[in-house]
């Protein structure tokens, strides 16, 4: 039985069709270009789907022709985890999701999600217990505020060399933007370990190509962690 998850954000939407727990097809497409998901599910027929949205634009008569369920995640979503959060209705559901595909992957066992785009968010599951996590400016977050926010400095990209020290504003910039995010991944896992033993860490997200190569110790790195999750929720909620 062939099922349907899509994770839409600002600007795009992702989905993944999969059988069982097997990602078969993935795309990306424009908010405005909601035509194309409609001729996906006319050829792939899943039998159900799970949405995951922030700006709740999706035209929802596109899952007309869906004969099973659709799932809407949401804070009262029956979660494959126990959800120990003191404000579940403000927990972001794309957290939820990452935390669910990282525990598909390494079942019965310590996780630190890390997800690494507009915001950098870490998440923490112990013993199949969402206990919570942090939140912090993402790379190109840091970037714009540090320009935005000040009278000179300029902005930049990542592709500025980043060594310690800079020797221009330019590299100055990148060193502590780039530098400082290594050290908070990096002190965060450590932090983890120290607290709770052992624990797998994986990171997703746009710029988490990016950091894995900069990393002192190798983590898991998987783009498709918030597909994974939902497929994993619409199981659950079967």
């Amino acid at each position: 039985m062939l099922k349907l998850a899509i994770d839409q954000g600002n600007s795009a939407i992702k989905f993944g069709v999969f059988d069982q727990q097997t990602l078969i097809h993935f795309d990306s497409i424009p908010n405005n270009d909601q035509g194309k998901l409609k001729s996906i599910i006319g050829e792939y027929k899943p039998q159900s789907a799970i949405i995951c949205s922030v700006t709740d634009t999706l035209n929802m008569s596109v899952f007309d022709k869906i004969a099973g369920k659709v799932v809407i995640l949401n804070h009262q979503t029956l979660l494959p985890f126990f959800n120990h959060y003191k404000t579940p209705e403000t927990l972001g559901k794309d957290r939820i999701a990452a935390v669910a595909g990282a525990q598909s992957l390494f079942p019965a066992t310590n996780i630190l999600v890390i997800d690494a785009g507009t915001a950098i968010t870490y998440d923490i599951l112990l013993n199949d217990k969402y206990i919570g996590g942090s939140i912090s400016p993402g790379m190109e977050t840091r970037f714009k505020a540090l320009n935005q926010f000040t009278g000179k400095l300029p902005l930049i990209s990542r592709n500025e060399d980043s060594n310690i020290p800079g020797e221009t504003t330019n590299q100055a910039i990148a060193s502590g933007v780039i530098n400082g995010m290594i050290f908070e991944i990096e002190g965060y896992r450590d932090f983890c370990m120290k607290n709770w033993g052992s624990l797998h860490t994986i990171i997703t997200g746009g710029d988490s190509d990016f950091f894995v190569r900069k990393l002192k110790k190798p983590i898991f790195v998987n783009q498709n962690l918030v597909l994974l999750g939902l497929n994993r929720i619409l199981e659950n909620n079967a």
